[in-house]
């Protein structure tokens, strides 16, 4: 699945009727704080998996923590394409640079 993909599902789960529908209408209809309590999870597992070495687990847990972000930004109403939109702003620009002008 494409994160364009995954993008469009999680803005359609945002407009179903029922939470109880799909998790990730559950964990929408919970707000932002929840939202960003999971992808915070996520990222810790994601870490203690790189540390650990275990491509497998380290590969299913990135697409977690990929999923938990978009849901998150969903929440405020942050859209993959606006994501988008800001990398391509600073593709070309060297990240010390884009660091330092912040």
């Amino acid at each position: 699945m494409s994160l364009q993909r995954l993008a469009a599902t999680i803005a359609a789960r945002a407009a179903a009727p029922d939470p109880e529908e799909s998790w990730t209408a559950r964990l929408l209809a919970a707000g932002p704080e929840k939202a960003a309590e999971k992808f915070g999870e996520e990222a810790v597992e994601a870490i203690i998996e790189a540390v650990k070495g275990d491509r497998e687990r380290l590969t299913a847990e990135a697409a977690d923590v990929l999923y938990h972000l978009l849901v998150m930004c969903q929440t405020r109403g942050v859209t993959l394409a606006e994501i988008e939109a800001e990398l391509a702003r600073r593709e070309g620009t060297s990240g010390l640079a884009e660091k330092a002008a912040r």
